[in-house]
């Protein structure tokens, strides 16, 4: 314990959700590669053959960015939500209630734990994308702060879902049928600009296309909305998540059966 936090609480919960995650690390990181594979095989080849760019770029480069988006906000909510799920479930969250833990400390542990196996899959389908197509990622640090970014505001979201699921069918009704439907209709596999009016402003109320815009002007320096908006949005997400868990620990809203 130093400086008034317990390191060594939040190291405990960390490496205990890193080792959960390591002993399906192969069905984990294989997921990703072969569905991304899929994703180029039909998008990239199929599509891309009577598409061939968008604003300047290659179709199989452009997705790049949307695949990499469309997994991470996946696997940030499914692994937030499952971590902080799994005591509830079992009733050992009252003993992490009561462990020297402050709120603050156990956020960090599970968000950072969840956060770090995102960026984990997101380089894991960055690098299987090489296999695929020539990508030259414009602002390489950016890139990397960017997807950090979202990660975390993704695993915080996935956070107040566990927290705020009483059954495993609730933990997948908001990814399957809020998330995913977004992220398709967010910009991962298109330009908002191809379509036409009064769906390009609808599609703006979305806010999954700041996210993913952002993240592909980092790649190329082009993106549907400019990204000085695209952060701002993320730094909103981040913020309304962190008072949400904020809430959530002062009432103990659904941490207490």
């Amino acid at each position: 314990m130093s400086g008034g936090i317990n390191w060594r609480g939040i190291a405990a919960i960390y490496f205990f959700e890193i080792h959960r995650f390591g002993r399906t690390i192969w069905t984990s990181l294989m997921t990703p590669v072969i569905t991304t594979s899929l994703y180029f095989i039909v998008f990239g080849s199929a599509i891309g053959s009577r598409m061939t760019e968008i604003d300047g770029i290659a179709y199989a480069s452009f997705i790049v960015p949307g695949l990499i988006m469309l997994s991470m906000f996946q696997e940030s909510i499914f692994n937030a939500s499952f971590g902080i799920y799994m005591p509830k479930w079992t009733g050992t969250i009252y003993e992490l209630l009561s462990a020297p833990l402050s709120a603050i400390e156990t956020v960090i542990a599970y968000v950072g734990a969840a956060a770090s196996k995102s960026m984990m899959i997101g380089l894991v389908i960055f690098a299987t994308a090489h296999l695929f197509v020539d990508v030259h990622v414009a602002h390489p640090l950016l890139m990397l702060g960017f997807m950090m970014l979202i990660a975390v505001s993704f695993c915080l979201f996935g956070f107040i879902l566990g927290v705020w699921a009483q059954n495993f069918e609730q933990l997948q009704v908001v990814p399957l049928l809020v998330i995913m439907p977004m992220t398709f209709l967010g910009g991962a596999f298109y330009s908002i600009h191809m379509l036409p009016e009064p769906w390009r402003t609808i599609t703006l109320f979305n806010p999954v296309i700041y996210l993913i815009s952002g993240f592909r002007w980092t790649f190329f320096g082009k993106g549907d909305v400019a990204i000085g908006i695209s952060i701002s949005v993320v730094a909103a997400m981040l913020l309304i998540c962190i008072a949400v868990i904020h809430w959530v620990f002062k009432t103990g809203y659904r941490l207490k059966k």
